[in-house]
């Protein structure tokens, strides 16, 4: 039977210099990071980055934990300080 582990992923959408907006992720984990023009594609291609990453360092596989159910992500809105000035 296949060992299984859960990777942590944090993902946010940035603007790069040409206006294009892409989703950035990484696996908070290893500190692999990747990005895709889709949500989607964004998480195939971290998937395909920690795969990647932990065939050339099998060790890192204990980094991710024993874990029986995925991590809990989620954002909170903050408001912009007041100028005081």
């Amino acid at each position: 039977m296949t060992e299984k582990r859960y990777a942590n992923i944090a993902m946010h959408k940035e603007k790069l210099d040409d206006n294009k907006e892409v989703y950035v992720v990484q696996c908070t984990n290893l500190g692999v990071a990747s990005q895709g023009e889709s949500v989607e594609e964004a998480m195939k291609m971290i998937k395909e980055a920690v795969e990647l990453y932990l065939e050339e360092k099998p060790d890192a596989f204990e980094e991710l934990g024993v874990v029986n159910e995925p991590g809990l992500f989620s954002v909170i809105e903050v408001d912009k300080p007041k100028d005081n000035r």
